[in-house]
């Protein structure tokens, strides 16, 4: 990457898991109670963000996660970031929220049909809290859950190695919220950079203007930052942009 690539670059997009926390999510549900284990942002990355800030970036986090849990994990940067949540459905912007498309009648029925069949199954470790998206978290793969939501012939599934999301097919997904978030602050593709690590990034990443992977046994990108090392490929990213405007 060099200082060229920045020249048109008005916001950076972020993935979480494997990109600006570790990967992994600790979950236990017996009944209706849900245990979840919340990670928060390094002190690091949050000085990182906010000299982004300082710069005139704009900020974004893109995750597959409820609002909640990413309020929590975001805090301390709440001023200085948009958040688009569960794949591309909501936007939460300085308070505001902006809903990009609504999935309440597609996944009522299947909703109910997954919970009946979770209780019988011990692979399945819980659903995590969410609004508009199933997410169902399993110890494996489990292909009775994938033929249960192909009958429902506007839904789909989407493995990341750890869960299952529950999704509206082909439209709900990372890119539909990063081409509505840049409606909102009025941008262009050549206008964003966006990197991701897993599966469900795929769209996000073909949606900006410079794509980055963080793993590219999972997806591609113009640019790979490793998994691997010392820093998450958020910090190392960061480290580069804040280096390369430094010098211009």
């Amino acid at each position: 990457m060099s200082k060229s690539d920045l020249a048109k670059i008005k916001m950076i997009v972020f993935d979480v898991d494997g990109v600006i926390v570790p990967r992994g999510t600790k979950i236990k549900q017996i009944g209706n109670n849900t245990t979840l284990n919340t990670k928060v942002i390094a002190k690091k990355q949050i000085d990182q963000i906010k000299e982004l800030y300082k710069l005139g970036y704009l900020i974004n986090i893109s995750s597959g996660r409820g609002l909640y849990m990413l309020q929590e994990m975001f805090r301390e940067i709440l001023p200085f970031v948009s958040i688009t949540y569960e794949c591309g459905t909501v936007t939460w912007y300085k308070g505001k929220i902006y809903q990009h498309i609504n999935s309440f009648k597609y996944t009522k029925d299947i909703f109910l049909k997954l919970r009946e069949y979770a209780s019988k199954n011990k692979n399945i470790k819980g659903f995590e809290p969410k609004e508009f998206i199933i997410t169902l978290h399993c110890k494996r793969r489990i292909k009775k859950i994938e033929d249960m939501v192909k009958k429902e012939k506007n839904l789909c599934t989407a493995w990341n190695g750890e869960a299952y999301d529950v999704l509206i097919k082909k439209y709900q997904t990372k890119a539909l919220g990063l081409n509505r978030v840049m409606k909102i602050f009025k941008l262009k593709k050549e206008n964003v950079m966006a990197i991701g690590d897993n599966y469900n990034d795929h769209e996000l990443l073909q949606a900006s203007g410079i794509p980055i992977s963080a793993d590219r046994t999972r997806i591609k990108g113009k640019f790979y930052v490793p998994l691997e090392g010392k820093f998450l490929p958020a910090d190392k990213l960061m480290q580069k942009i804040l280096s390369l405007k430094k010098n211009f």
